[in-house]
């Protein structure tokens, strides 16, 4: 399992919290799943053989929230 700390903008409750921790939990190969409103990251561990870096942030994207690169 890798670690990872994503940027994202647009996080603002505890709805968001639980969309983004839902949306990428239920990809393949994903540990832990922390969302952090005040910082604005998701802090996640996974399986880059299973569901690549790109692949989590299109999802959290399509959540409708911007990832930072």
């Amino acid at each position: 399992m890798e670690k990872a700390i994503v940027k994202v903008d647009g996080m603002m409750c505890e709805h968001c919290v639980k969309a983004v921790t839902g949306a990428v939990s239920a990809l393949p190969g994903i540990g832990t799943v922390a969302v952090d409103l005040q910082a604005g990251t998701v802090s996640l561990e996974h399986d880059p053989a299973q569901s690549s870096l790109d692949k989590i942030k299109s999802e959290i994207e399509e959540q409708g929230y911007n990832v930072i690169d």
